[in-house]
């Protein structure tokens, strides 16, 4: 089912920034209905306040087409606050949490992709739609947000004939999947940290993406400029609007997954 897309004053606001306002509107309004039922006699404790505003956030985060992993963090939100201040803890685990989030999920604030993890059935399709094993010859093989190395990793190891690179934009998933990388001593796989929008995606036979819906556009018009010839393309999930793929592979796992595959 495609994500909603936003609506009304909202439609050209960043993700994050638009959860922010719809965040304090929700306050708003949960305030004005705090004080209208301390005026009847009835008092509304913290935490029952916290849930109701989250759901009023959730209710408008819907209304206004917020993708709906956004959902959950809405609801949340207010009441994982109160719940942290009945620890006392200081302030700086605060901002560590928030640092830690930051340096997790920092594709999902700059580029509306958030992280991701493909299956192991995922890895397994993958491993299909790769070149023949043709002695002598080797290809080339792109992670666009390559996460915590998964992918990479399994398809070094079950495709030693073959070079797979990785791109990852948030700073702590890159440094997980570098040291996996680096530990494991698989020499045909490597990850660098940077924005996949830098990558020249002439120099790989597969490309593999498991992003977001709001890319995918974007990257499939660079992905037909860039790449060579009977190259693959490769989407997990999320597909390309108005461009229907070759193939497409449903997988029975937790996510439903569906890849999608375009040759250039």
């Amino acid at each position: 089912m495609p994500e909603p897309r936003k609506t009304g004053w909202l439609a050209c606001t960043p993700p994050p920034l638009a959860a922010l306002l719809l965040q304090g509107m929700a306050c708003l309004v949960s305030l004005a209905c705090a004080v209208l039922a301390r005026q009847s006699g009835f008092a509304v404790a913290p935490m029952p306040f916290a849930f109701f505003c989250g759901i009023v956030a959730a209710l408008l985060s819907r209304m206004f087409g917020l993708p709906g992993w956004w959902l959950p963090i809405q609801l949340f939100f207010l009441p994982a606050l109160v719940w942290a201040q009945s620890f006392n803890l200081p302030p700086s685990w605060f901002l560590a949490a928030f640092l830690v989030l930051l340096a997790v999920y920092w594709g999902c604030f700059r580029i509306q992709v958030p992280l991701y993890l493909s299956s192991r059935k995922v890895w397994q399709a993958l491993e299909t739609l790769l070149p023949a094993n043709t002695a002598g010859k080797t290809f080339t093989f792109m992670d666009l947000g390559s996460g915590l190395g998964g992918v990479l990793l399994h398809l070094a190891k079950a495709r030693p004939d073959g070079h797979f690179h990785g791109v990852e934009s948030a700073p702590l998933p890159f440094l997980a999947s570098w040291l996996r990388i680096g530990l494991g001593g698989t020499r045909n796989c490597q990850v660098r940290w940077g924005s996949l929008w830098s990558c020249d995606l002439s120099q790989y036979d597969v490309v593999f993406a498991y992003l977001s819906p709001v890319p995918m556009e974007r990257l499939w018009l660079k992905a037909k400029n860039e790449m060579r010839p009977g190259a693959l393309f490769i989407s997990n999930t999320f597909a390309v609007p108005d461009y229907p793929p070759q193939d497409r592979i449903e997988l029975n796992d937790l996510h439903r997954s569906t890849l999608y595959v375009w040759q250039i």
